[in-house]
């Protein structure tokens, strides 16, 4: 169906004459390059921006440009950037929308990609919010800058001098202009070696002379899309590749495009069928692919012998590298590939000796021999009892793909299991009626772990119940179901709704032995605040005498002022008491930073971080409890903003009695530190409290961290704001930092009076219960 101008000459009657005759001078070319739907939206975003009333120039130029945006990235994103085009009008001036619109086809074409070209339009809002002067200097040299650089080059590029003079508005220009020699640095710090859009071209003539046939290939970029990283992989039989390479050691980058880009093609040639990853464990999976890689290469340098030198080159394993299965695993993948590669290694020799047998069988044309050999070296690698990690025991050799093109999952979610880590499956609680409780098999063995638990929507009461349910008589405590927070992106200065995950866990039990040595060893200290600690305590009621205006006469001070009366003299009027009930109105919950790094040990000590926060935790609970105000004593650590993971020790309506204990005892560091998270976690119980005063004391060893963000300053100013928001719930937050490095970063976070840090590690558990006081009293 052909779309005539004329059809919408209602929507454009306001166009001024000349940017009309603009617009039927490009039809022809636009209706060859848009479809229907295209020109509906090309002609829409020209009736808006028209609306702005900014003038010729910003229509026209989005008559001229889109066109050509189309042509290079789709036809999708033209009402993206025309959405772009009008909410930053509302933040800068119509030359700078109208800029954005004149390079907007220059972008499409260095970037080549939709989903990187709206990644770029969204960097372009964060850059207005944060250095507004700076954009348009900087998109004067945008043909330039994306010679040089990825587009998450150009955005660490530009965020670092937008965060550098962001008041200093005449250096913020010099510097997106690239007159200033710290531009110039920076420029040269974020270059890569080799652009995927100056080499695209070659290395499609390369794969389609060698295969006779076309690849469909993408850029990625790791900045933006944080799951694929820098590592090439296929989804939807396309090949992706990083937007930049650099070389590697003598090997120029060119040349690793054309690995990376080979080695896709070949298992888009090569494989048949999918590998089916049922009742496969992570460490079988690592395997299989590696054999995998080998198979298809295999086949591949059948055809064309010269690409095993252009894939050796970048194996770099040695046989001294035996810390990790990750180092066995690159060992093995050079030994396939690479003959002229000596390694005496047994599981080396054995998983080498399979495949050549293999060869020999003219088995490589079916992957079920992947599978088989997978499996058997497998088995047989943990006789070398070496854990492994599947985030980091991978392979080193650039070229490689992440394999996730050939596996075929029944029942099982690739990328939720890579965002946590390849965990079993999650745990399923399902609400059942009362018949089929009774009627299902009950698994006597079943633990935490089980795959399902079943649940009554009423409680099921024993014959002689004596009001006491099977649940209270036997179960255990329900975990909560997750809690979903927002996180505060600093960047886009805007929250992420819903973003983070937070996974109630039930907290281990450990030895009370081990609470009581800690009693024990401190005994001293404890007697010491005895004193302290009694004075602290709630007084009861105390009367308040001599007031002008109170509850009650004075008996006393009224018989004295009428003798005065009597005598002549002047009575004292004060001859009023007033009972006030003097109590402590306070709820404290301290929060326990449980990551890995607190299994290190003190320096100059034989005992780690994570034992003296648990002496220090049982003697401020011992002093908590003496005085008598309610508190709870919860830890949280994480792993990605899927999994963190939060532990309730004590709550506020439960007694410090044995079980707190034991389960201070059996607390243990793993993981990282998503603190914002837990800190509104930790609010959510503060809120439920009826106190006047709630304060929250934090306790960790580091700065905010987690596994899935690079910025070390994203989870920081995430921290700063649950603070923020838990001060106007009327929370206190109170922060102990353990590290003799964070006066800076904890005051930024917590408030210059909001924190202390302890540089004399092995004094905190004296150290925690006088900070108490001095904060509640």
């Amino acid at each position: 169906m052909s779309v005539k101008l004329t059809d919408y000459d209602e929507l454009l009657e306001s166009l001024p004459p000349e940017s009309r005759a603009l617009l039927e001078n490009t039809w022809h070319d636009a209706t060859r390059i848009l479809s229907p739907r295209g020109l509906d939206n090309y002609l829409k975003g020209i009736s808006a921006l028209q609306g702005l009333g900014r003038g010729r120039g910003l229509v026209e130029a989005w008559i001229d440009e889109v066109p050509l945006v189309a042509r290079e990235v789709g036809e999708d994103v033209i009402s993206e950037l025309a959405t772009t085009c009008l909410t930053l009008a509302s933040k800068t001036s119509g030359a700078v929308v109208e800029l954005i619109i004149a390079t907007a086809a220059t972008a499409a074409s260095r970037l080549g990609d939709t989903s990187l070209f709206l990644n770029y339009l969204q960097f372009i809002g964060h850059l207005i919010a944060q250095a507004p002067r700076g954009v348009r200097p900087m998109l004067d040299k945008l043909d330039f800058l994306f010679s040089q650089l990825t587009l998450g080059g150009l955005r660490r590029w530009a965020l670092w001098g937008a965060h550098a003079h962001r008041t200093d508005y005449e250096e913020q220009i010099e510097y997106f202009s690239l007159s200033s020699k710290e531009s110039l640095a920076m420029l040269q710090k974020e270059r890569k070696g080799t652009l995927f859009v100056d080499i695209q071209r070659r290395i499609n003539m390369y794969l389609r002379a060698l295969w006779a046939r076309d690849f469909y290939m993408r850029p990625t970029s790791g900045d933006f899309e944080t799951r694929e990283g820098y590592r090439p992989f296929i989804d939807d039989y396309i090949i992706h590749l990083p937007d930049a390479f650099d070389t590697c050691g003598d090997v120029s980058a060119t040349e690793v495009y054309r690995a990376a880009a080979t080695h896709a093609a070949a298992h888009l040639v090569e494989t048949r069928a999918p590998i089916s990853a049922e009742s496969l464990n992570p460490l079988q999976m690592a395997i299989i692919a590696v054999i995998e890689d080998a198979r298809v290469e295999a086949l591949t340098i059948r055809r064309f012998p010269k690409l095993r030198e252009l894939w050796a080159v970048l194996h770099t394993a040695t046989p001294e590298m035996q810390e990790s299965i990750g180092d066995y695993l690159n060992r093995l993948a050079r030994a396939l590939l690479d003959p002229d590669y000596h390694d005496s290694d047994e599981w080396v020799s054995q998983g080498r000796l399979l495949f050549a047998q293999a060869q020999e069988q003219e088995r490589l044309l079916d992957n079920q021999i992947s599978w088989d050999i997978g499996v058997q070296l497998a088995h047989e690698i943990t006789a070398k009892r070496l854990a492994f990690n599947p985030r980091t025991d991978i392979l080193t050799a650039p070229y490689r793909d992440d394999n996730r093109y050939f596996w075929e999952f029944e029942e099982f979610d690739f990328e939720r299991s890579i965002a946590a880590g390849y965990e079993a499956p999650k745990q399923v609680r399902k609400n059942v009626s009362i018949m089929e409780f009774i009627n299902e098999l009950d698994v006597e063995t079943a633990g935490d772990d089980a795959q399902e638990i079943w649940v009554l929507g009423t409680e099921l009461f024993p014959y002689e119940d004596h009001g006491v349910s099977y649940n209270t008589l036997e179960g255990k405590e329900p975990l909560a179901s997750p809690f979903h927070y927002a996180e505060w992106d600093y960047q886009i200065q805007l929250e992420r709704p819903s973003w983070v995950t937070v996974q109630e866990k039930r907290p281990k039990l450990g030895d009370m032995e081990l609470v009581n040595e800690i009693t024990t060893q401190y005994k001293r200290e404890i007697h010491r605040m005895k004193f302290l600690l009694d004075a602290m305590q709630p007084q009861g009621v105390q009367r308040i005498r001599k007031l002008e205006d109170g509850d009650e006469i004075d008996i006393n001070a009224a018989v004295a002022s009428l003798i005065d009366i009597r005598m002549g003299l002047q009575p004292d009027p004060r001859v009023m008491m007033r009972s006030v009930r003097k109590v402590r109105d306070i709820a404290v919950l301290v929060l326990l930073d449980l990551s890995e790094s607190t299994n290190d040990v003190v320096a100059g000590q034989d005992f780690s971080v994570l034992d003296l926060t648990r002496q220090a935790t049982v003697l401020l609970a011992d002093a908590i409890n003496r005085i008598g105000d309610p508190f709870a004593i919860h830890g949280f650590c994480s792993d990605g903003r899927h999994d963190v993971e939060y532990y309730r020790f004590k709550d506020f309506d439960q007694p410090y009695n044995e079980l707190p204990k034991t389960r201070l005892a059996g607390m243990k560091g793993q993981l990282s530190t998503r603190m914002g998270a837990a800190i509104r976690h930790a609010n959510h119980y503060l809120k439920l409290q009826t106190a006047s005063k709630k304060l929250l004391l934090v306790i960790t060893d580091g700065e905010p961290a987690d596994v899935d963000v690079r910025d070390p300053q994203y989870l920081r100013f995430d921290t700063k704001k649950a603070v923020e928001e838990a001060a106007r719930n009327g929370v206190v937050t109170y922060c102990m930092s353990l590290d003799p490095r964070g006066d800076q970063y904890v005051s930024r976070i917590f408030g210059e009076r909001n924190y202390m840090v302890v540089d004399h590690v092995q004094r905190l558990p004296e150290k925690l219960p006088l900070l108490y006081a001095g904060l509640t009293r």
